[in-house]
């Protein structure tokens, strides 16, 4: 099975497409590849087919209109986990007090239904994390791993030369320099001497 992040994102795009059959209000995944290597601790902190029913219960509140979070999308609300619930899935403890019900996991027949779905989903992103381990010692992560932080939705201060800044995901600022229209020079992380760039 291949690694590349593509091929992941064909496997995440698939597994929406799963939950879509069930669901067929959701709407479609616009950019599988922005869940991979992301991290949210309000929806979960790794990426799993119960995250990706998590994510599609925002996608349905969306569709729907319903406002499902507050403060600033950190607490999910009883909306929420009543749209959840329709998903297959339960939240089994009292609502924590600063992201409510967010923490929902899959019920027996909920597992059922996507097993085979789910299990191919995880060998994707289990050899995706195998192939990509290698390279932690080499990539960036920013300012917020030094700091004990996952660094995956983390937003980090960048500059440009002119003194404009910014708040950026430092894994999208990798991906390619984000350049300053008024000095036209690319943005960097605050205390880099270099500007991010792309890996070859």
């Amino acid at each position: 099975m291949s690694t590349t992040p593509p091929v992941l994102a064909a496997e995440l795009a698939l597994a929406w497409s799963d939950i879509q059959r069930h669901h067929p209000e959701l709407p479609d995944l616009a950019a599988p590849e922005s869940l991979i290597g992301e991290s949210s601790s309000a929806c979960g902190a790794q990426l799993s087919f119960e995250r990706l029913l998590h994510e599609a219960v925002h996608g349905i509140a969306a569709a729907r209109g319903v406002r499902d979070t507050s403060r600033a999308g950190r607490y999910h609300n009883r909306r929420f986990l009543a749209i959840a619930e329709e998903l297959g899935l339960e939240h089994l403890e009292e609502p924590h007090p600063s992201s409510g019900f967010s923490l929902v996991v899959m019920n027996a027949a909920t597992r059922r239904r996507y097993r085979r779905t789910a299990e191919r989903l995880q060998q994707a992103l289990s050899a995706h994390l195998a192939a990509t381990a290698a390279d932690t010692k080499r990539s960036f992560r920013g300012p917020a791993a030094r700091h004990g932080s996952s660094g995956g939705g983390v937003r980090v201060k960048a500059v440009c030369d002119c003194g404009r800044n910014v708040r950026v995901v430092p894994s999208v600022l990798a991906q390619a320099p984000i350049v300053c229209g008024a000095c036209n020079k690319p943005f960097r992380i605050a205390g880099a001497a270099e500007p991010v760039t792309a890996a070859a």
